[in-house]
């Protein structure tokens, strides 16, 4: 019976992470519209600040971020394709290189 609630816990997990994006900051909507950053595709150095600060958000959004955080530092990436690849791709996170000649006077 234990094993079958673990289960659905991190089924309800992964369904959250699938679903949820970062709601504010550098990778929020205003930086990443309409909807911001999904949290499985935040870099694991932007994840480490909030870790170093002890500062993850309150509720729901703090647990799935330290849970991608930790994902991420145990070299779990690689879970998060299935979702990567049902949104269509990993979100890019770099500004488009500019196009055209550069000329330097």
């Amino acid at each position: 019976m234990d094993e079958e609630r673990l289960r659905d816990f991190m089924v309800a997990d992964l369904a959250d992470l699938a679903r949820t994006r970062m709601p504010f900051g550098k990778f929020g909507p205003a930086h990443f519209p309409p909807r911001g950053v999904p949290l499985y595709d935040l870099p694991v150095e932007y994840l480490a600040w909030f870790a170093r600060k002890d500062c993850f958000p309150q509720g729901r959004l703090g647990e799935l971020l330290r849970m991608v955080h930790q994902m991420k530092v145990d070299g779990l990436d690689e879970i998060f394709d299935p979702l990567r690849r049902r949104a269509g791709g990993r979100t890019v996170l770099r500004p488009p290189k500019r196009q055209g000649n550069i000329h330097f006077e």
